[in-house]
C-alpha cells in the first residue's frame, strides 16, 4: 500500500506540472503562429487529461482489498493507461487535421526566437519528470506511472524534433517545413498511443509478461534448493503495482508441515527480494512421487526408489505447464 501511495503522490505532482507546461506551449504557439508548436500543445492537452485520469486510477488502485475486490483495485491502472493511449491517438488525428488546415490557410510564422526558448524549457522539464516517473514506476511495478513517464519523454523527443525543425526554418526561411514537422509529429504521437494502448489491454486481459517470467525462472534456477524437486504451473498476474504469483512446488513427501512451510517461506522471500514486497504468493505444495526420483538432486534422500539421471533446468517451456516433470 505504501508503493500505491507513493505513486499517487507522484501523479498529483505530474498533473500540476502538465497544466503549467501546456500553458507555456500555448503561449509559444500564440507568439509564433507555428502549426508544429500547436501540435505539440495539442499533445500536452492529452498530458493534462491523461494525468488526471491516471491520478484517479491510482487513487482507486491504492484502496485496500475488500469483499467485492479480493485481489485489490490495481486493474484500474490498466484502464487508465488504456484511456491515455486512446487520448494520445486522438491527439495524433487532431494534429493531422490542424496540419492540413495550416496548409490551406498558409498562416505566416512570427517571433520564432522567443517561442523556441519557451518550447526548449518545456522539453527539458518534461524529460526530467519522465525519468523520475519511469524510475519510480519500475520500482513499484506501476504501469500507470511508467506510461506517464514514457509519454512525457516521448513528448520531449517530439518537442526537440520540432525545435530542430523550427531552427532550420528560422535560419533558412523555409516556412513549409513547419507543416512537414507537424505531420511527422502526428505519426510519432499515433505510434506512441498505439504502444501504450496495446500494453494496457495486455494487462487487462492478463497476458503473460514473458520478460518478467524469464527473470523469475532465472532467479529460481540460480537459487535452487535441494528440497525444491520441481516447480510447475507458474503464473504471474499483475494487479497494478501488485504481482500475484501462483505455482506448484514439489517437495519431498516425508517433510512435516513445519519443514514444508519453512521451504515455502524461503521460496517466497527469494522472489520478494528480486521483485519487491508488493507480491501475493499462492504456492501449492505437491508431494514427490517415484517418477520424480530421476530428476531429484537431493543426495541424502532416505526414500529414493530410482537413481538420479539428470538435473532438470527450469525454463519457460517446462515451468509453465500444469504437470509434474519426470526424466
Amino acid at each position: 500500500m505504501e508503493a500505491a501511495r507513493q505513486n499517487y503522490r507522484l501523479q498529483k505532482w505530474i498533473c500540476g506540472l502538465s497544466v503549467v507546461l501546456f500553458l507555456i506551449k500555448v503561449i509559444a504557439w500564440y507568439m509564433t503562429n507555428s502549426v508544429a508548436i500547436l501540435s505539440d500543445a495539442l499533445e500536452s492537452i492529452v498530458n493534462v487529461m491523461a494525468g488526471f485520469i491516471g491520478l484517479y486510477s491510482l487513487y482507486i488502485a491504492a484502496k485496500p482489498k475488500d469483499k467485492d475486490h479480493p485481489y485489490g483495485h490495481g486493474k484500474a491502472e490498466f484502464i487508465s493507461a488504456a484511456a491515455e493511449g486512446a487520448l494520445i491517438i486522438g491527439a495524433g488525428i487532431l494534429i493531422f487535421y490542424q496540419t492540413i488546415t495550416g496548409i490551406v490557410n498558409k498562416s505566416p510564422l512570427e517571433d520564432l526566437d522567443r517561442g523556441l526558448i519557451l518550447v526548449v524549457i518545456t522539453a527539458v522539464i518534461n524529460y526530467i519528470a519522465g525519468w523520475i516517473c519511469i524510475r519510480q514506476g519500475k520500482k513499484n511495478q506501476s504501469l500507470a506511472i511508467i506510461s506517464s513517464g514514457k509519454h512525457l519523454q516521448v513528448d520531449t523527443y517530439s518537442t526537440l524534433g520540432i525545435v530542430a525543425g523550427l531552427l532550420i526554418i528560422y535560419f533558412t526561411g523555409l516556412n513549409w517545413l513547419d507543416k512537414l514537422i507537424a505531420f511527422g509529429m502526428g505519426i510519432l504521437v499515433l505510434f506512441n498511443g498505439y504502444h501504450i494502448l496495446r500494453k494496457s489491454l495486455a494487462g487487462i486481459m492478463d497476458e503473460a509478461d514473458m520478460d518478467l517470467l524469464r527473470r523469475m525462472v532465472e532467479l529460481l534456477n540460480a537459487n535452487r534448493r535441494p528440497n525444491w524437486i520441481d516447480i510447475h504451473n507458474l503464473r504471474v498476474i499483475k494487479y497494478g503495482s501488485l504481482l500475484h504469483v501462483d505455482c506448484h512446488l514439489t517437495l519431498p513427501w516425508y517433510l512435516n508441515l513445519k519443514e514444508a512451510h519453512k521451504e515455502l517461506d524461503v521460496f517466497s522471500r527469494l522472489i520478494s527480494s528480486e521483485f519487491g514486497d508488493s507480491i501475493e504468493m499462492f504456492v501449492h505444495y505437491d508431494d514427490c512421487r517415484p517418477t520424480s526420483c530421476p530428476i531429484c538432486t537431493k543426495e541424502d534422500c532416505p526414500v529414493r526408489v530410482h537413481p538420479f539421471k539428470e538435473k532438470l533446468t527450469w525454463n519457460l517451456d517446462n515451468i509453465l505447464t500444469n504437470a509434474q516433470h519426470t526424466s
